[in-house]
């Protein structure tokens, strides 16, 4: 027989075996997937999508038990088929803009979720310059002050006019950064417009700039790995003119370019509407997956310098950034995820 003082110790110890038992139930249901259904995440063309896609893949996989699938995507066709065939499931890093009114409908109609911002502090478009020369010349915040200054700026090919770097050809931002080059009365006020063959060539021309310290104008996007990289700062466009912007980045407008700054772009977390309703943890999952444009710069980072693909980046950021990931999932979850790096 017990005595009295090993009986009491007994009935604690049951006693506090029954009150934890709900909560490591509740624990154990919150780390499983809740489908059997296939969860195919969208691989986007850009790194930061590419990225977040081999990320929350294997969370997903390793920590939730779920079957998942990486398939290509593109913003138009992925938003496409999630609105029709509720398939890819999961976009992790969606720009909305410019698919504004069919994503709109589909929310409308419950056939897909916006589960978070994927980009919390929200998109990064417009013109830079090294924060080197801002300093120098602590006048530069806006395009009228930059642009005041042909002679900083100098064509490499033309040492009489400053150069403004824009975007490849077919890209949008060609036409965009065209549209205010011309809007701002740039050609008659000293620069030439110049248009890289890729986006690898631009990437070039503002390394060997920052590499050498030298004066650049240039246009870019956030987030990236250029922009983690290089300490850059966007100078002041003005106000941003939605119905201005839209005419500046459409070859059919017919009125003249008008000055604006870019919009902020939304890029949500988008997922077919069965997502929520069939796996609700995953839902749950990733509803607080939003990172910073800094942070994702910061993923990028690691690629760019180690020629790094999706994949190999993803791994990375989950075996640097526990701190940041772990706080996205329960506890039974993050073990399993970290038990799978090793």
């Amino acid at each position: 027989m017990l005595k009295s003082g090993g009986m009491a110790a007994a009935i604690a110890v049951a006693l506090l075996s029954a009150t934890s038992l709900p909560a490591l139930a509740q624990e154990a249901d919150s780390a499983t997937c809740g489908t059997d259904r296939t969860i195919d995440i969208a691989e986007m063309t850009w790194p930061s999508a590419a990225a977040l896609a081999h990320i929350h893949a294997i969370i997903l996989e390793k920590g939730f038990g779920c079957n998942v699938e990486i398939v290509t995507g593109d913003t138009v066709p992925t938003s496409s088929s999630m609105l029709t065939r509720g398939s890819p499931a999961v976009a992790p890093e969606l720009w909305t803009s410019t698919i504004k009114e069919p994503w709109e409908k589909g929310i409308a109609d419950g056939t897909v979720v916006a589960l978070a911002d994927a980009i919390t502090d929200g998109t990064v478009e417009g013109w830079f310059i090294p924060r080197y020369v801002q300093k120098a010349h602590p006048e530069l915040t806006s395009a009228e002050a930059v642009i005041a200054k042909p002679e900083l700026f100098k064509d490499p090919e033309d040492s009489s006019k400053g150069r403004l770097y824009s975007c490849p050809p077919g890209w949008a931002c060609e036409i965009s950064t065209g549209a205010l080059y011309e809007a701002f009365g740039m050609k008659d006020k000293g620069w030439n417009l110049f248009s890289p063959g890729s986006g690898g060539a631009l990437d070039a021309s503002i390394a060997r700039a920052f590499t050498r310290e030298e004066p650049i104008l240039f246009y870019y996007w956030g987030p990236t790995a250029v922009l983690g990289k290089y300490d850059a700062v966007q100078i002041d466009l003005g106000e941003a003119k939605p119905e201005v912007y839209e005419c500046n980045t459409s070859r059919d407008c017919d009125n003249p370019p008008g000055v604006t700054a870019y919009p902020s772009s939304p890029a949500v977390v988008g997922a077919a509407s069965w997502i929520k309703t069939d796996a609700p943890n995953v839902a749950a999952y990733l509803g607080k997956v939003g990172l910073t444009n800094a942070e994702i710069s910061e993923i990028l980072v690691y690629g760019d310098e180690n020629k790094a693909d999706a994949a190999a980046t993803a791994l990375n950021f989950l075996k640097t950034k526990e701190d940041r990931w772990t706080t996205w999932v329960p506890a039974a979850v993050a073990e399993k995820v970290k038990a799978s790096l090793h």
